[in-house]
């Protein structure tokens, strides 16, 4: 004990002391879990009871109004709803999932991870395994309980859905959260990949085949929401009376446009899906696609599915949507080129098909999530065919991207125009590109007038350039001096046009009347002199240099 107490040497309990400092955090974030849970169930518990509560004619006690917000919950999750009570007696499936309902497990989910991967000043940070672990096991822990709870209602749950779409769409956004909270970092990959995986996965045609795909899939579903809108105003006077007829009170139909509106990002994928060329299934025997509408389906009375088209073959109007898919593969094409030069034509063709690939599986999963069954037998099918969709979506988008990626790729990469005219003026001398008349036009006499002017009576004027002065006053000079200095020979004074706005000083300038050539001590004159005034310059024309094309 004197020795551990003496060296200092560090207990057995120290790690136990860590985990136990980390606890708080890890049970944080169970909590949060829980919580993120706890409050989409209450959200749909507190709208289930309002409209039970304004209801004329509930059928049930509180208690229905409860066991059905949980079901509803877990419908959200994509899990698949049992309905007993039926005029047939035999119990009818609920599958097809309101996607705007789905939007509010996974907020709250990803809001949970990344609180519980959030930076703490006191606090240690828990690795991103462990907060996604935790977060996790609260939330499917209350979704289990959920389960139980539901399973009393009206509609109860099926257990074996339950138990993989719940976890799934937890895992989804929970993975998502804590990439967020970390940064949304894209690597590096696990070790045990292999190399040759690991390195060609970084490369920049992944990310910008990402960004593709992407691209053409939100213009694939703009393109549905633009039929769906489109549809809604043609048919807007059999969507009313669809509306109307549902039922006569304020909060009924409150509750028909609340679900009307979470089914709409689903009316949305359909009609992208119709626009592809599959289009959607309206019951086990009927289908609208652009060439026509085939079958008998029998549709419950809905204002959503008061819009679809006619039944009989196709028209013109119908074939048009083609345009949408058409606009898709041109935006998938645009967006996989890069802009480096160095890039290859296979190489941008390539992308181009990748991202092709990437709107496939984006649009299958948008699909799969749209479909599913309203009841059994005529309405066990409702919605696109998820393999069909995707396979149309690639096949659109892959016909039209690599083609135009690989013009938009040569169109960036073009030579420049006027590249011959720079190599021929790279053949000629610099002195013979530039302009010599600047040498004999006005603005040296200028420019070396306004140096003078700077500098005094330092710089003498250069003979020959300028008019010569007014004669001063004579001044007594010594005849050796005299005969050595011989007056220049003077030109007369040339007119040249002056251009304004180049900012010249062309003031006259005063000089001193000193003759060249004298000594350093100037002959001191009889009387004082006044300087005489040097000729004014007439003016200048300017020239701009002209410089070699870019």
């Amino acid at each position: 004990m004197t020795q551990v107490t003496e060296r200092g040497t560090s207990l057995p309990a120290a790690p136990r002391a860590g985990a136990r400092r980390r606890s708080p955090a890890a049970a944080a974030c169970v909590a949060g879990g829980a919580v993120a849970a706890g409050l989409g169930l209450g959200f749909l518990a507190v709208l289930v009871i309002v409209l039970w509560i304004s209801s004329p004619y509930p059928d049930s006690g509180p208690g229905g109004a409860l066991h059905l917000a949980a079901g509803l919950w877990l419908l959200a999750h994509g899990t698949e709803l049992v309905r007993y009570e039926t005029l047939s007696g035999v119990p009818a499936p609920v599958g097809l999932t309101p996607l705007l309902l789905v939007a509010l497990p996974v907020l709250l989910m990803r809001r949970a991870a990344r609180l519980g991967s959030a930076e703490e000043e006191d606090e240690e940070v828990l690795p991103a395994g462990a907060v996604f672990s935790a977060v996790l096991c609260g939330y499917l822990a209350v979704g289990a309980l959920a389960t139980v709870y539901a399973a009393g209602g009206p509609m109860p749950a099926d257990p074996i859905s339950a138990a993989w779409h719940v976890p799934l769409v937890a895992v989804l956004a929970a993975l998502g959260g804590v990439w967020g909270a970390r940064g949304r970092p894209l690597g590096p990959l696990p070790s045990w990949l292999p190399g040759g995986v690991r390195r060609a996965v970084v490369r920049p045609r992944y990310a910008l085949a990402l960004r593709a795909g992407a691209g053409g899939a939100l213009v694939l579903l703009g393109g549905g929401a633009l039929l769906v809108g489109a549809s809604l105003a043609w048919h807007g006077a059999e969507v009313q009376t669809s509306f109307l007829s549902l039922t006569g009170v304020w909060s009924g139909r409150f509750a028909v446009l609340l679900l009307a509106l979470a089914l709409l990002p689903n009316a949305t994928v359909w009609g992208a899906a119709y626009a592809l060329g599959p289009g959607f299934a309206l019951g086990a025997d009927a289908t609208a696609t652009p060439l026509g509408f085939a079958g008998q389906p029998g549709l419950p009375r809905f204002p959503l599915l008061a819009a679809l088209p006619a039944e009989g073959p196709g028209t013109p109007l119908t074939w048009a949507v083609a345009v949408v898919p058409v606009v898709a593969g041109l935006a998938v094409g645009w967006f996989a080129v890069r802009r480096a030069r160095e890039v290859s034509y296979g190489e941008t063709a390539l992308t181009a098909a990748l991202g092709a690939v990437v709107c496939g599986l984006v649009m299958t999963g948008l699909a799969a999530t749209s479909a599913g069954p309203l009841g059994s037998r005529r309405l066990s099918d409702f919605g696109p065919v998820w393999w069909a969709t995707g396979a149309a979506a690639c096949a659109w988008t892959l016909l039209l991207a690599v083609p135009v990626a690989v013009a938009v790729h040569a169109w960036r990469n073009r030579p420049a125009r006027g590249l011959a005219a720079l190599d021929a003026l790279s053949a000629l001398d610099v002195d013979e590109v530039v302009d010599d008349r600047w040498h004999d036009s006005g603005v040296r006499e200028v420019r070396w007038a306004a140096m003078r002017r700077a500098a005094g009576t330092l710089i003498p004027e250069i003979g020959g350039e300028v008019a010569p002065a007014p004669v001063p006053v004579p001044v007594p000079v010594p005849p050796a001096v005299a005969a050595a200095v011989a007056a220049p020979v003077a030109r007369a004074p040339r007119a040249v046009t002056v251009v304004s706005g180049r900012g010249l000083d062309l003031t006259p300038i005063l000089i001193a009347a000193k003759p060249m050539g004298l000594s350093a001590d100037p002959v001191p004159p009889a009387a004082p002199l006044a300087p005489p005034l040097a000729p004014p310059v007439v003016g200048a024309r300017v020239l701009a240099r002209r410089k070699p094309p870019v």
